[in-house]
């Protein structure tokens, strides 16, 4: 087997168990004001708040290192109202026909339906893309290897990345979703949609449903 290239680690910290468990302790209560906000401030986000938020979502890590992701960022008023329309279209046919009563209760204590205005509301849609395929320089197809689960590992950096800038974030996956490869202009051969992200201020005086975290027992064993 060929011997991989390597490099010193760049980040070889030393802390101490004290520094470690402060640190811990402080990102912890950083995520847990994290909230999924459905009212959004329409007030600009700068561009390069964005970029260095997409930017540390690639830094996840990937299967054989391929970085099977893409990220389109929208702010144009016009790609956003026509994803809105798209999106709505979508989520009336879930609520009318597709969701299960089962589904629709569970849904029901947060208080969702078929009307998305915080697609055109937020300053920012971040389209995020699993790349299935990749190409080589003959234009040929390169698989990649879990792409969805590393897609996944780089949307929860891209979330928490957007809130410690304090940024409030909503996930929303309308299904279908193939609209987005059409809006956006996506090979649908080689990308398939994985979410859509919306990033903003929250509106003044936003207000979130009343629900509960399970405890770290609840999640968790230790053997």
């Amino acid at each position: 087997m060929t011997e991989a290239a390597t490099q010193p680690l760049p980040d070889d910290r030393r802390l101490t168990e004290a520094q470690m468990l402060e640190a811990a302790q402080r990102f912890r209560e950083l995520l847990g004001l994290r909230r999924t906000v459905r009212d959004f401030d329409p007030r600009p986000v700068p561009r390069e708040v964005i970029e260095a938020c997409i930017a540390a979502a690639g830094t996840a890590p990937s299967g054989a290192n391929q970085q099977p992701w893409h990220f389109v960022a929208v702010s144009s008023p016009e790609l956003k109202r026509r994803i809105r329309e798209a999106a709505e279209a979508e989520e009336r046919e879930f609520y009318a026909r597709r969701a299960t009563d089962e589904w629709l209760e569970a849904l029901r204590p947060i208080g969702t339906d078929w009307h998305k205005p915080f697609l055109e509301t937020a300053p920012w849609l971040i389209a995020i893309f699993v790349r299935r395929w990749g190409r080589a320089a003959d234009g040929g197809k390169v698989k990649h290897y879990y792409p969805t689960e590393s897609v996944g590992i780089a949307t929860g950096i891209l979330l928490t990345a957007l809130h410690t800038a304090g940024l409030a974030t909503l996930t929303h996956t309308p299904s279908p979703m193939g609209f987005l490869n059409e809006i956006l202009r996506r090979p649908p051969e080689d990308e398939r949609p994985f979410l859509l992200l919306v990033a903003g201020h929250p509106a003044p005086g936003a207000r979130v449903p009343a629900i509960e975290r399970r405890p770290l027992e609840a999640i968790s064993s230790w053997v």
